[in-house]
């Protein structure tokens, strides 16, 4: 038994402050307390072994939250109420604790949190079984490193807060095992504030210069420009040995290709004849070319870990000084227990081409320096997760992703000048726990513009994941089609989702009507705060298949606070809960907003606050005074959604209540505003300054006497029925200062 502050072991019970975390905790597990509201947990036996499975203790009747990987790349939520709930390779387990009776009221709620890390060369997992019991399973994907105690395996802590009690153990973890840092201490792309466009879904491996720059010329005539571009797959120097030209397409062999130079192919480097190819000079020529004629601030290019699909080609003169050799993907048996996928069974059939890991270093600064001699900024490194599949006879998986990591972010701080790198494919904890400096990560499987069921999946399985990975990266939301069904589906969750912000449309097939609400003329995007995370009511509910609740995604801007709110329901299954039953996908379903749904939102509110808050309902165009605990009632169809503007109402020379919204004409009105103050002897004049023309509002108390923008005297209007302010700043304008006088 042991005693400390708040966490007690007792009789096979593992509580924290009465809160029973695990019942029928076996002997062989071992608790070390860290904090007073934290341990490691770990087990030992009594032979050793490369993968262990592990009994820890009982859950059951309490409502829990796993993230888990559904296949070997990607990671979506699960909700359950018992250890049974719980699937294989869940990488964050949260779990509710009532106090009494109480069934609303957040103050009251506590959490615990399971996080699987990794224990020396060995990485952990959770699972549940029949018997309701919590599993934990360790493993080093090399038969050769085995061993048979796990003494800090998961960290559990306990707290009142659920966001604070992810970000805070993140924060634990981060100091204590220097292996990975924060993303508020990381430093942020560039391109994350601008407008961008990737080439995949427009061409595929079709990529080609003038496509791109078809692409690039609509977005711009539209009033939409594009600053970001990623050249997705299709650019490279590669060979497939596996789909001969001419012959049928086969299935999968487009994973069988290997690359056989760090350079690009001829669809980008002219071989023979410029004028017969119609291929630029060099890549440099291309993309200077189309930074000079469309404004690009950022040019990126993808890439594999390992180069390419199949690695690199062993036989390859380009290749050669990497020493690769052909090795054989072998999946771990928690994978192969969910979803198969396409991509790892071809490359298990065809084999990968790996480099020795001693010329990983090498591999990179060869690759991305001869990238930034050709005026290329960043890259998008995909396929991530391979490494585990690999790692027998390489030191096992944790040490062989250290190695790659640690590689590849070094080549990028030296090579590129902002950090320029987005993760992608990287959903295991051995990628996660090993970044130190990788800004971007991925957090969903790929955007399928052609499958009408995974559109609500997607983003509902983003704003879960974004519970774990927000802490130590920005989630990316992927890119999507501005034409299409689900369009302001997609764009409303990245207006709220603290993300980049970039599509794939195909040249000239955009919805600029779309576009407009989330992208100022000068191709820059109103990113929120923090990542877009499911509210706190919305935590253990399943807002895809229980047919009864809507998502609600909230996050911060400077000034205010902004909720997203989506009817995700009726258009797919989650992968393993698949139903055969014919759904009606024309129910409306009903549900609660509330500022209070937005999480500190004391960020936003700090002084003379009335404690009301101007709510702006983006679809309506109305406003409304609320309590910062009151509600209102939204009803949705399926893949509807709405927006909320949340701003606190605060005193001016005490009598005046002013409360900005931002560009009302932008889903993420709030996003605009950049300062709001009072600053004159008088207090008769309040100031906001912010970005971007458009319609700007706000709520106010007593009319205005006039309006300057930037200096300008301008008209304004004044709705008496509900207090809405409203001036209008010219289209071109990238920054103002708004004059407000009463």
């Amino acid at each position: 038994m042991f005693v400390n502050a708040k966490l007690l072991l007792k009789d096979g019970t593992l509580s924290v402050n009465g809160k029973d975390a695990l019942k029928g905790v076996p002997e062989n597990v071992v608790v070390t307390p860290f904090t007073g509201s934290s341990a490691f947990i770990g087990a030992t036996c009594a032979d050793a072994s490369s993968r262990l499975v592990f009994k820890l203790g009982v859950i059951q009747d309490v409502r829990l939250l796993c993230l888990y990987r559904f296949k070997i790349w990607w990671m979506i939520p699960r909700v359950g109420n018992s250890g049974r709930d719980i699937p294989i390779e869940t990488q964050m387990l949260l779990m509710e604790a009532r106090e009494g009776n109480s069934q609303s009221s957040k103050e009251h709620n506590s959490y615990f949190i399971f996080l699987p890390v990794l224990d020396g060369e060995f990485r952990s997992s959770l699972q549940g079984n029949s018997s309701n019991e919590l599993e934990l399973c360790v493993e080093s994907g090399d038969p050769e490193v085995v061993t048979s105690q796990f003494l800090n395996a998961v960290f559990m802590n306990y707290g009142g807060h659920p966001f604070d009690l992810v970000k805070e153990s993140m924060k634990v973890l981060s100091e204590h095992t220097g292996t990975f840092s924060l993303r508020e201490t990381k430093q942020m792309p560039g391109m994350l504030d601008c407008f961008g466009w990737c080439t995949w879904d427009a061409f595929y491996h079709s990529v080609n210069p003038q496509g791109i720059k078809d692409g690039l010329g609509s977005l711009s005539e539209g009033g939409t420009p594009a600053k970001f571009l990623i050249i997705d797959d299709g650019w490279q120097d590669t060979v497939n040995e596996f789909q001969k030209d001419g012959e049928p397409f086969i299935e999968g062999s487009q994973f069988g290709g290997r690359l056989i130079s760090i350079k690009e192919n001829s669809k980008f480097r002219a071989v023979g004849d410029v004028t017969e190819s119609g291929a630029p000079v060099s890549l440099k020529d291309f993309v200077s070319e189309i930074k000079s004629s469309f404004g690009l601030k950022y040019v990126y290019v993808w890439h594999a870990l390992l180069g390419y699909w199949g690695g690199l080609d062993p036989n390859a003169s380009g290749t050669k000084k990497y020493d690769p050799k052909l090795r054989y993907p072998v999946q771990s048996p928690g994978n192969l227990a969910n979803t198969r996928d396409l991509s790892i069974d071809a490359m298990e059939k065809y084999g990968i081409g790996v480099m020795d890991p001693a010329k990983i270093s090498e591999f990179y600064d060869d690759l991305h320096s001869y990238l930034v001699s050709q005026n290329i900024d960043g890259v998008k490194v995909d396929v991530q997760n391979i490494l585990e599949t690999i790692s027998s006879g390489l030191g096992g998986r944790v040490l062989l992703t250290r190695r790659f990591q640690q590689e590849l972010e070094k080549s990028i701080s030296t090579n590129f000048q902002d950090n320029s790198i987005i993760c992608c494919m990287a959903h295991n904890t051995d990628s996660t726990y090993h970044s130190k400096q990788s800004a971007i990560t991925r957090a969903s499987d790929d955007y399928y513009p052609k499958n009408p069921t995974t559109q609500s999946l997607h983003i509902a399985a983003i704003a879960f994941n974004s519970i774990f990975f927000g802490e130590i990266v920005v989630p990316d939301w992927d890119m999507f089609y501005s034409l299409h069904d689900a369009a302001e589906f997609h764009a409303v969750a990245r207006a709220v989702g603290g993300c980049g912000v970039y599509v794939s449309d195909k040249p000239g097939q955009h919805d600029f009507n779309v576009l407009k609400k989330l992208v100022l003329p000068d191709g820059s995007v109103l990113r929120a705060r923090y990542p877009g995370r499911p509210s706190r009511d919305c935590l253990f509910i399943d807002p895809v298949m229980d047919k009864k609740s809507l998502l609600k995604i909230w996050n911060l801007n400077k000034c205010g606070g902004v909720v997203g709110i989506f009817n995700c329901q009726g258009t797919g299954s989650w992968p393993g809960l698949e139903s055969n039953a014919e759904e009606d996908i024309t129910f409306e379903l009903s549900g609660k907003v509330s500022p209070s749904d937005i999480e500190y939102f004391e960020e936003v509110s700090t002084g003379p606050w009335t404690q009301d808050c101007a709510v702006f309902r983006f679809n309506t165009g109305s406003l409304t005074r609320l309590s910062k605990e009151e509600s209102f009632d939204i009803t949705l169809k399926v893949l509807q959604c709405e927006v909320f503007t949340v701003s606190p109402i605060m005193v001016y020379n005490q009598t005046i209540q002013f409360a900005p919204i931002g560009l009302t004409n932008m889903y993420n009105s709030g996003g605009a505003v950049e300062a709001v103050d009072s600053s004159d002897s008088s207090g008769s004049k309040i100031h906001i300054t912010g970005r971007g023309g458009g319609d700007f509002g706000a709520y106010s108390n007593l009319k205005p006497k006039s309006c300057y923008v930037n200096s300008e005297d301008l008209e304004f209007q004044f709705r008496e029925e509900d207090n809405f302010f409203g001036v209008t700043i010219r289209a071109k304008t990238s920054s103002w200062e708004i004059t407000i006088c009463y």
